[in-house]
């Protein structure tokens, strides 16, 4: 069995669980060492009994004590094109989290750099590619069970307590980690691209900040049975302790209209304070419609002139974080694809369109106008296109 040798950089709490996930799954890996200031991870690798290995002073020291098998950027968001390049030139594979670049900016030079030569393999943490729901979704539409797309309902609503971790969390500031859609939803707006089979055309969307605030400090802070709210999580590096004085600048809840170029309509609801819970795809298709909901881990598929009692299947797996196993599903994606050459589910080309979608969601928000995207794909595209071009 193949023993594989990890880099981190960024040693942060979601890095820590795919770590663990990796274990779980049967991975035999050795993590050497990890370049982090406030490695907020730590403790969660002790969870699973992970050795963190030694502790290095930045990115270039510790790439410098390679090889590696794998080197896995955990870092915030903003980090991730400096931590990227860095990792690109020590010229091992590379694992990155979601989303792969925080600014319209960033993608672009990361387009270009990786059109402009040879780079080590990319793979990008876009969990819900692997997530077995998901999967079967994409397999049925596929399959051309719904006929041609249509239309697309969708929606991303928090909980409370996972609402206020990410007013608390470092997720809070722009600077730091883009938007709440493109840290949020952009896993969301990958599995849309794919089935839409194109991408957005023109986008619309509306947001704000109104449940998270000062002006709402004296809401009640305890749930009907007297426990305390909103302090579930710990909020980790950069946290700040109340989610209503934090200095957060990003909306808490946010729609957004699409059409894309092949023609499907997708309207897109999320809001990070609710009581029920939910994180459904409601896709209509001539022939037939599905409705996965992400949360309960159920499809229900049924045909458009079908009165019989449509299809459900239960995934069965369900879990806090609500990947509802994804987590160990992509773990062992990226097992086969290191070990076996097998294909990863996702490229970090999709990971860019998936991302640059959003920012032109939030770009309409901030706006208050319809985006038409087709100058944004012919900048991408151009960047894309560098290496043809020299």
């Amino acid at each position: 069995m193949n023993r594989h040798r990890i880099a981190v950089i960024g040693l942060g709490q979601r890095i820590a669980h795919v770590l663990g996930a990796m274990v779980e799954v049967g991975w035999m890996l050795e993590v050497a060492g990890y370049a982090d200031p406030d490695p907020v991870g730590l403790p969660i690798l002790g969870g699973f009994g992970i050795d963190p290995g030694r502790a290095y002073r930045d990115e270039t020291d510790l790439l410098a004590h390679g090889p590696f098998d794998l080197v896995m950027i955990g870092s915030p968001n903003h980090l991730h094109q400096a931590h990227l390049e860095a990792a690109f030139a020590a010229g091992f594979p590379i694992f990155c989290e979601k989303p792969i670049v925080r600014t319209r900016g960033e993608t672009l030079t990361l387009a270009r750099r990786l059109a402009g030569g040879p780079t080590p393999a990319l793979y990008v943490g876009l969990v819900m590619r692997s997530m077995p729901i998901v999967r079967e979704v994409i397999a049925r539409i596929d399959a051309g069970e719904l006929g041609e797309l249509v239309s697309v309902d969708a929606t991303e609503h928090l909980h409370p307590e996972h609402g206020a971790y990410l007013a608390r969390n470092w997720r809070r500031r722009e600077a730091y980690g883009g938007s709440f859609m493109l840290d949020k939803v952009c896993h969301d707006f990958d599995i849309f691209g794919r089935i839409a089979g194109g991408r957005a055309a023109t986008v619309a969307s509306f947001g704000g900040r109104r449940l998270f605030h000062p002006g709402r400090a004296d809401a009640p802070k305890t749930y009907e049975d007297d426990s305390p709210a909103y302090a579930l999580r710990d909020a980790g590096w950069a946290g700040a302790n109340d989610p209503f004085h934090s200095d957060m600048d990003l909306n808490d809840h946010q729609v957004a209209i699409v059409r894309y170029e092949t023609g499907l309509a997708l309207a897109f609801h999320s809001n990070s304070h609710v009581a029920l819970q939910e994180r459904r795809w409601y896709v209509a298709g001539t022939d037939g419609t599905l409705i996965a909901d992400l949360v309960r881990n159920k499809l229900m598929v049924r045909r458009a002139l079908d009165r019989r009692k449509p299809e459900r299947i239960d995934f069965a797996t369900r879990t806090a974080d609500l990947h509802n196993g994804a987590d160990q599903a992509m773990a062992l994606d990226l097992k086969a694809t290191i070990e076996e050459g097998r294909a990863f589910p996702v490229t970090a080309r999709e990971s860019m369109e998936a991302g640059l979608t959003v920012m032109a969601m939030d770009e309409a928000a901030a706006r208050g106008v319809a985006v038409d995207c087709s100058p944004m794909w012919a900048e991408f595209d151009a960047a894309s296109a560098i290496s043809a071009m020299a």
